[in-house]
């Protein structure tokens, strides 16, 4: 006779070491850490953004790379993750994962600052660095997570989808909470430092069981430490982040009152806060030129500016024409408050700006309500390809009366592509199509190489008197030239009409890698 064996007797003493012998995870701290680092990595790229806009401009390229590197430590974040987590114990790794994450991060700002600065050509490499690594490690959470959370095969189904939404969820909310609040409201240093020590924090919490953990949290909490105060003396510094840039304010050593707006590392706008008639950069003197010639002296006229800047020609339209009327669309409010704040805004009257897109501010003005618009709106080097279209044209010509006149600021270098094609564009709305700049960029000088920079074109209803703009250019000292008619046609050649359809602007245009004139 068999005697039934009795039930083995469990072992309640402490392992001396190793993880716990809760081999699973609760549901709460599971959501918590997808749902967290999800969000994390979605803050580092769109703050990613703005730190390289002032070195690589804001482009569709500079757009194109961060989104590319972002889903690449993603992808190889997830994969890996999946394979570490079934050979090794995932306890283990979520600490180290959310550490190193957060080191790196809060030292981004200090990297690619200094970097861009003293080693410009390394600075793809460091940028690529600094978003893979967080990227990586922090997308490896979710399968760790996840691994643990698989204690039955029969809610697999049930925890790879919650766990797969809480973190879409998370990855939305940390969208929109930078889009929305964070970069509006703080410098991007403080949001990647603050998220960095969050990081850590999250590290220390998650591996606090763990006495190797707690030696290496206490290095990594000094190391954001010395990096958030080591970032206050970095290169590169901001008088004011703004929603879309990084601005400065630079005061000209040769004019006591003169003061140049920088944004993101290109010279936007130059304004005497005394002498609003004093106009520095070229471009504004040919457009003064010319509106100086299109209408009579002194007497006041209706305008639209698309785009503001530090608002220069509304500000001399002010004072050479009295009761001129002025609205401005600038759809950055902090670059309307350093104009208030540091430019003098308040000393100018009949200049009404309104932050908003340019595109919608044209919708909503009457037909046949403006005398003048003037276009100089620009996203880094580039105008905003939606205001540079046929339909984005049709409706400037909308607000136009019969004899106004649309001046549109451009920048385009090597083989001049966009200006081209934006010149083309004009042509096909307009009936009279002008472009102003130097000789050897507008085809005056066809057997020359054009160079490029900033040329200004002109489009209207009615015929330029092309001999009077050029005698007010002259008078201006500049050596810019009109170019009218045949000489406009041939130039253009066959070039692309840009429609909301297709408008490729950041392909067809050429930046200049020196600083840009605006």
């Amino acid at each position: 006779m068999t005697t039934p064996s009795s039930p083995p007797v469990a072992d309640d003493s402490p392992a001396p070491d190793g993880p716990p012998r809760d081999r699973g995870m609760g549901q709460r701290a599971a959501a918590v850490l997808v749902f967290g680092s999800s969000a994390a990595v979605l803050v580092v790229e769109i703050v990613a953004l703005r730190l390289l806009a002032p070195y690589l401009g804001l482009t569709l390229e500079t757009s194109t790379l961060v989104i590319g590197i972002a889903l690449t430590a993603i992808a190889l974040g997830s994969w890996l993750g999946g394979r570490v987590a079934d050979r090794t114990d995932p306890h283990r790794l979520i600490a180290p994962a959310l550490g190193v994450s957060g080191v790196v991060v809060a030292l981004t700002p200090l990297l690619l600052r200094t970097t861009a600065e003293w080693a410009a050509p390394a600075l793809l490499l460091v940028a690529a660095g600094t978003l893979l690594v967080p990227g990586a490690l922090l997308s490896a959470v979710t399968p760790l997570v996840t691994k643990l959370r698989l204690t039955s095969l029969a809610e697999t189904g049930t925890v790879v989808g919650r766990l797969s939404g809480v973190g879409t969820f998370g990855a939305i909310v940390g969208t929109v909470l930078t889009g929305f609040v964070l970069i509006s409201r703080l410098p991007v240093s403080s949001i990647l430092i603050g998220l960095g020590t969050l990081l850590v924090i999250g590290a220390v919490l998650s591996g606090w069981r763990a006495r190797r953990w707690r030696r290496a949290s206490a290095v990594a909490l000094a190391t954001v430490v010395v990096g958030s105060l080591a970032t206050a003396f970095a290169p590169g510094g901001c008088d004011a982040e703004t929603r879309y840039h990084c601005a400065r304010i630079v005061a000209d050593p040769e004019r006591a009152t003169g003061r140049t707006l920088v944004l993101d590392g290109l010279r936007h706008s130059y304004v005497d806060v005394e002498d609003p008639t004093y106009l520095r950069f070229g471009y504004v003197r040919a457009i003064a030129a010319v509106v100086d010639t299109a209408f009579p002296a002194g007497e006041p006229i209706a305008a639209h500016h698309i785009g503001g800047g530090g608002l220069t020609f509304p500000r001399y339209l002010a004072a050479t024409r009295p009761g001129t009327r002025s609205l401005v669309s600038e759809i950055d409010g902090g670059v309307v408050r350093i104009d208030h704040e540091r430019l003098n805004l308040g000393a100018s009257t009949g200049i009404d700006v309104r932050v908003e897109d340019a595109r919608l501010g044209l919708k909503r003005l009457k037909a046949d309500s403006r005398d003048l618009v003037v276009g100089d709106a620009f996203g880094g080097v580039s105008v905003p390809w939606h205001l540079t279209t046929s339909e984005a044209l049709r409706d400037v010509r909308r607000v136009l009366k019969d004899d106004g006149l649309y001046a549109v600021n451009l920048i385009d270098h090597g083989r001049l592509e966009f200006a081209r094609a934006e010149v083309a564009t004009l042509a096909r709305v307009f009936r009279y199509v002008a472009v102003i700049g130097a000789p050897v960029d507008i085809g005056l000088d066809p057997a020359a190489v054009p160079v490029g920079g900033n040329m200004v074109a002109l489009a209207a209803d009615r015929p330029f008197d092309a001999a009077a703009i050029q005698e007010a250019l002259d008078t201006r000292e500049t050596d810019w030239r009109i170019a009218t008619g045949d000489t406009v046609t041939g130039w253009t050649g066959d070039a692309q009409v840009l429609t909301d359809d297709h408008a490729p602007v950041d392909q067809l245009l050429q930046p200049h890698r020196s600083p840009t004139v605006r």
